[in-house]
């Protein structure tokens, strides 16, 4: 698209797309900037479904963002708790603190002065401003990336980002920016699919230059590795049902703080203890973990020097910044608030080795 008039008929036919089948997310009934910029970092790496419930409970916690800057840190992980990539939510917490404390509450109006905050980037600060305050600047994602490759017929391999934001700037609807903006995405997220593209239902096909998929280039392969953790439970004097957790090192590059299983070495635990196994990804790894059941007196066998540890009910567990894989194994051992209202019903090797997603 190299002429005006074929940009003009591009944004009529996309935004006029996104008028009639936009879809109803929470966020976008909203013009204010706080719960766009939340959803906003939501949305980065996590699909749209794995959002809505976390976005509206976490909304009903923090209304505002002075609700949030005042909260402790281990309560907004707790929040975040199933989301994964926690440094997200960490600087949120941290911009949030500027925010109230040295900008007077008052959240910057323009992509420049938003950039200034803690875990706010280019595409964020783009999104904010534009779907916020109207500022005329497009956004660049990976579902906008892949519409311009396409409908300019670019190779993956050679598409420079340089190039991606002049033509997204060139594209961009100055009167309604955050519409246009959004537009672009949906389009990406709903029909310009990264494999299989619905490219019939694409308002702007006849534009496309490519129609379908397009080269891309080599993707990182993902790395294996195994893990194995103790699933260690008693009933307390009180006859509470606990669980054993371990702590992450408060100063680690990753997930510092939060609460998981006790990690054990998958050599060395006996196979009549195995009680489930499940696949893990993160980022570029997959974990292969196995899940082995203890009694409360067996602990002191696996135990770490320095690991924190601690032994908590089972309906506090719900409100602790757990790492996404204790919730995953939590929940298929049935043992958060929700799954089950009494003592984990799990029994030593009932389970086979099987892999679960």
């Amino acid at each position: 698209m190299t002429a005006e008039p074929e940009r003009k008929e591009f944004r009529s036919r996309l935004l006029s797309w996104f008028d009639k089948n936009a879809r109803d997310l929470p966020w976008r009934r909203t013009s204010d900037p706080y719960a766009i910029w939340v959803s906003e970092v939501m949305l980065q790496q996590t699909r749209v479904a794995a959002v809505l419930d976390h976005y509206e409970r976490f909304m009903c916690r923090y209304p505002t963002l002075q609700a949030l800057a005042d909260a402790p840190e281990e309560d907004v992980l707790a929040s975040w708790s199933g989301l994964g990539y926690y440094r997200r939510a960490r600087l949120m917490h941290r911009a949030a603190k500027v925010v109230a404390g040295e900008l007077g509450g008052r959240f910057p109006e323009t992509s420049i002065e938003l950039r200034k905050l803690p875990g706010i980037g280019e595409y964020t600060s783009a999104a904010i401003a534009s779907i916020g305050f109207g500022e005329a600047i497009a956004v660049i994602d990976g579902n906008v990336e892949r519409v311009l490759t396409r409908v300019l017929g670019w190779d993956e391999k050679t598409a420079l980002l340089s190039r991606m934001r002049e033509e997204a700037a060139k594209l961009l609807v100055k009167d309604r920016p955050g519409d246009f903006n959004q537009a672009m995405m949906e389009l990406g997220a709903t029909v310009c699919l990264p494999r299989a593209p619905l490219c019939l239902q694409c308002p702007v096909q006849p534009q496309c230059l490519t129609r379908g998929e397009h080269a891309v280039g080599e993707r990182k392969k993902m790395k294996s590795q195994r893990a194995a953790y103790a699933f260690v439970r008693r009933v307390s004097r009180r006859k509470v049902p606990e669980v054993l957790l371990a702590q992450r090192p408060k100063d680690g590059s990753l997930m510092p703080g939060m609460w998981e299983l006790p990690a054990i070495d998958p050599d060395t635990a006996a196979a009549e203890r195995h009680l489930l196994a499940v696949r893990h990804s993160i980022t570029v790894t997959n974990y292969y973990v196995t899940v082995y059941g203890y009694e409360a007196e067996e602990e002191r066998a696996f135990r770490r020097g320095g690991t924190v540890r601690r032994w908590f009910a089972v309906e506090e567990l719900a409100q602790l910044p757990l790492t996404g894989l204790a919730r995953k194994v939590l929940k298929r051992l049935k043992a958060l608030p929700g799954y089950t209202t009494r003592e984990p019903q799990v029994r030593f090797g009932e389970s086979k080795p099987e892999f679960s997603q």
